[in-house]
């Protein structure tokens, strides 16, 4: 049976300081492999953000889809469940109890359904109308709800089980199960009070697609667990409308496979958004609870559990980037986990060791989650009134304005100086309307971006002024009194510069939205807010054509929304033109078309001046990383993708138009063959390099005079750069984004500087040091070439970045810029 029982948490001697295994896919190490695209087109997802709008009372009854069996599924030598047998056990188990009700909560990429499971005992329609009203008393009016003495009681503490979000980490789908079936069939009076005081939810499976082919990423190549602030992913804006619905006050993450078993909370850096006081407590005391649960199983593999906040040195286990799950559910009120349990069994492992060796380690894994969900129900039960509290406390701070509380040593065992993170939030930050506003429709973006992540945004009636600005009526406003702050302000700042903080990071420490999604974004710092707004649940319209009926059309490329406007023109067979500026004529003619795109993507044609050169579609072949095969994509360009093996395969150029090359290409891995063929397409077609990888092509293909440097290869986050006049610098953001930076030397006389690492210390947010030996940083990039422009000594035209602007989808500003890059060099 389940064991529910409390453990007393010890004095523990913490061992010497680890570092953990560090999984492919975080870095600079994704450029060696290129996208290619998935065995089967991808099905749209559903959001499953609504999952939470059903009032019909608990259990609900869903007949799930049964899928047909797959022996080709990579769960089945493990052991474990494959996907096609989800389905049938879950609906056996809503025809034997009435504790489970099973909802779809979306899709995978590939179609797959998402399945959401809820135990608690049954309600009735009035009783989960009540609990709704509960959660939503919670997060909208905390002070009310603190006072509420039928809430303190009645309420049902929410608890979120996340399972399998990296495919190759089956176990917790398994471990999940197994704690469902025993909550919902068993007989015992304990379980039948627990399920009357809780709500316990579980997403099986959160990476259905990558479960089934045995693979970390998504069937896009993305990994979820570094996509929460993007959202790029059908499946993570599943787990998003989860922790928007569900709201839990405690969350688990199951993961794999760092030895011994690992258990957050983290090492520093700590989010400095979080209200790290109402985390840490709970935090570490249910840590130590699953460390004693797992170390009671008895197996010698789980007798020393690594909880990073006590064990690890700084940076190699951090809390810092909202890009994870567990760090994402923080900012929605929960005291959240990642779990990694402990015995190996995916990439090598799975296709070197004996069958019975894996399943040995596949029952101990799942015998690692049953404990550490076991044991975390069983501390939310016993502490559910205080983790209530807890929650209401962020929510109240928020809303209120109040400054985080300063934490002092000791406020847990260990915490000291290290962990302390703090930050001051402004008043309000406004995303102007009108002339003020860079770019219309990534103000939209941004702003539905934040409704869509439940970040209050309102839009005012009438002309106001703030700070000493004057902003028109439709202006946004994100007033910073509210109970998700820390979620508003992790997406608007432009974050901290911790390179002095830690010595390492595990990845990424630098995002901004409001600096690289395009937006203008004004930050009021302090003040009343006397604007007469309403509140938005979309952002209003931005398309349209402002030019004279029977005049050409201009479209400035300053949004990738732009781009996928003009190649939707292109690929209506219509004739479009290209100014020298880069700005992209529409003849009156097609107007109506133009029309009918502006309304689809939200952008503005204005008149036409001046004359342009005649435009084409352009068809890519493109050696790239996953993310940067979806941006091409999502602008409406024809990416077909290739790596050296495709090449030395045979390739046909005759279609191809430019080689985007940053994964997966090494000019020396070709055959003479290939070589021949690439370079007389060099000949004639652009190239646009991206990277490490790009940078060795265009040296060892001899391409443009241009020395690469390579910056600290973990080096990463937002960057203050200068533009030039040129065709891709021009009218660039001044912020852009890195992750191993390069930077660009000793240039022949035919290379162009479009853009430059700006002076003094270019990096504006994130983590980037200098080696050991004093060379990479940042100092050293200052005023350096970061992206450059010329034409090959074959005949061809190239763009070199030293710059991420395509990074996991994210800096949605600077996808404009490679799209200039692209339509510049494929000109003649």
């Amino acid at each position: 049976m389940l064991s529910l029982s409390a453990v007393a948490a010890p004095a523990y001697a913490a061992p010497p300081p680890t570092t953990p295994h560090r999984d492919p896919g975080n870095g600079p190490e994704r450029n060696d492999v290129a996208a290619t695209d998935p065995p089967v087109s991808a099905a749209r997802a559903a959001s499953g953000e609504n999952v939470a709008g059903d009032h019909s009372g608990y259990p609900r009854k869903t007949k799930l889809r049964v899928y047909p069996e797959n022996p080709a599924d990579k769960s089945i030598k493990l052991g474990l469940a494959p996907y096609h047998a989800l389905a049938p056990k879950l609906n056996a188990l809503q025809a034997r109890s009435d504790r489970i009700s099973v909802e779809v909560a979306g899709q995978s990429g590939l179609g797959r359904d998402l399945y959401l499971v809820t135990v608690t005992a049954p309600e009735s329609p009035f009783e989960t109308r009540r609990q709704d009203a509960w959660r939503s008393l919670i997060e909208n009016d905390p002070a009310r709800a603190a006072r509420d003495p039928f809430l303190r009681h009645g309420y049902k503490a929410p608890v979120w089980i996340n399972n399998n979000i990296h495919g190759n980490e089956w176990e917790g789908t398994d471990g999940a199960l197994r704690v469902i079936e025993r909550l919902v069939t068993s007989n015992d009076p304990r379980t039948a009070d627990l399920l009357k005081r809780n709500r316990f939810y579980f997403n099986v499976t959160a990476n259905p697609d990558g479960r089934v082919a045995g693979t970390r990423q998504t069937s896009q190549g993305f990994d979820p667990n570094r996509d929460f602030v993007t959202a790029s992913q059908p499946e993570v804006r599943a787990m998003r409308g989860i922790a928007i619905g569900k709201q839990p006050l405690m969350m688990l993450d199951e993961h794999g496979y760092v030895e011994n078993t690992l258990i957050e909370p983290t090492t520093p850096p700590h989010g400095q958004n979080y209200d790290f006081d109402l985390y840490i407590k709970h935090g570490y005391a249910n840590g130590l609870g699953m460390e004693q649960a797992v170390k009671a199983l008895g197996r010698p593999e789980t007798a020393k559990p690594e909880i990073p906040f006590r064990d690890y040195e700084p940076g190699s286990w951090d809390g810092w980037a909202p890009i994870y799950t567990a760090q994402y559910a923080m900012y929605h009120g929960a005291v959240s986990f990642t779990i990694e349990i402990p015995m190996r069994v995916n990439n090598a492992e799975y296709e070197t060791q004996p069958v019975a060796e894996l399943q040995r380690r596949s029952v101990i894994n799942t015998e690692v989650v049953e404990a550490t969900i076991g044991s975390t129900l069983d501390y939310v039960d016993r502490n559910r009134g205080e983790l209530i509290a807890n929650q209401i406390e962020m929510f109240r701070r928020g809303t209120a304005g109040e400054a985080q509380r300063e934490i002092p040593d000791g406020f847990v065992p260990g915490f000291g100086p290290e962990d302390r993170y703090r930050t001051e939030f402004p008043r309000a930050y406004v995303i102007p309307a009108g002339a003020d506003q860079r770019s219309a429709v990534a103000a939209s973006r941004l702003v539905d971006h934040l409704v869509a992540n439940d970040v209050r945004v309102r839009q005012a009636d009438r002309p106001f002024s703030l700070s000493g600005r004057r902003y028109p009526a439709g202006s946004y406003l994100v007033d910073m009194h509210q109970p998700k702050r820390g979620l508003a302000n992790v997406m608007l700042e432009r974050g901290s510069d911790i390179s002095a903080k830690v010595p390492v990071m595990y990845d990424i420490s630098g995002w901004s939205h409001r600096l690289l999604w395009g937006a203008s974004v004004d930050i009021v710092t302090h003040g009343r807010l006397d604007v007469r707004t309403h509140d938005v649940v979309a952002a209003s319209p931005t398309g349209g054509v402002d030019a004279a009926p029977g005049r050409d059309l201009a479209l400035k490329l300053v949004d990738g929304k732009d781009v996928s406007a003009v190649n939707d023109l292109l690929n209506r067979g219509l004739a479009l033109g290209r100014a020298d500026d880069g700005t992209i004529i529409v003849p009156a003619s097609a107007r109506p078309a133009a029309a009918e795109v502006a309304d689809r993507y939200g952008v503005r044609f204005t008149e036409a001046r001046g004359t342009a050169a005649p435009l084409s579609r352009k068809t890519i072949a493109g050696a790239v990383g996953p993310d940067e095969l979806k941006a091409l994509r999502d602008m409406g360009f024809e990416v077909r993708p290739v790596s050296a093996a495709v090449l030395n395969a045979g390739f046909d150029w005759s279609r191809i138009d430019l080689l985007f090359v940053s994964s997966g290409l090494r000019y020396t891995d070709l055959t003479p063959a290939a070589k021949d063929a690439l370079r007389a397409f060099l000949a004639r077609g652009g190239v646009i390099t991206r990277g490490a990888t790009g940078a060795r092509f265009n040296t060892d293909a001899g391409l443009l005079e241009a020395r690469p440097v390579a910056g600290w290869e973990d080096g990463n986050g937002v960057v203050s750069v200068t533009g030039g006049t040129g065709p891709v610098g021009g009218g660039a953001l001044p912020d852009s984004f890195v992750y191993g930076p390069f930077w660009f030397t000793d240039l022949g006389p035919s290379v162009q500087v479009e853009q430059r690492y700006a002076s003094g210390n270019p990096l504006v947010a994130g983590h980037w040091r200098t080696r050991d030996d004093g060379t990479g940083g940042p100092l050293e990039a200052a005023g350096q070439a970061a992206v450059v422009s010329g034409t090959s000594a074959l005949g061809g035209r190239a763009v070199l970045f030293g710059t991420e602007p395509l990074f996991r989808d994210h800096p949605k500003g600077l996808y404009s810029q490679v799209a200039k890059a692209i339509f510049w060099a494929t000109s003649k």
